[in-house]
């Protein structure tokens, strides 16, 4: 069995047509927890589509689908060495 492997992430982003701000929508989950809509692959994201849509249907600026797909390892954290 192989594993999943992270090679992009997807984000509905909202965007300022003032001061050119963005930033990644969310919702609140029925725990009362915020979500932000980023995801590891697109079928989850286009799941995600229909609270995005209702997002922007009120929220006065613009949603974008964007897909981010370069990778770098910035840091790594390793269990076996954190409590050191």
């Amino acid at each position: 069995m192989s594993g999943f492997k992270i090679t992009e992430l997807w984000a509905w982003v909202t965007l300022d047509d003032g001061d050119g701000d963005e930033g990644v929508i969310a919702f609140q989950s029925s725990d009362g927890t915020w979500m932000p809509l980023v995801m590891a692959d697109k079928v989850r994201m286009d799941h995600m589509r229909p609270i995005a849509e209702e997002i922007a249907a009120i929220c006065p600026h613009p949603v974008e689908l964007r897909r981010f797909s370069i990778m770098t390892v910035e840091d790594v954290l390793d269990p076996n060495h954190l409590l050191e």
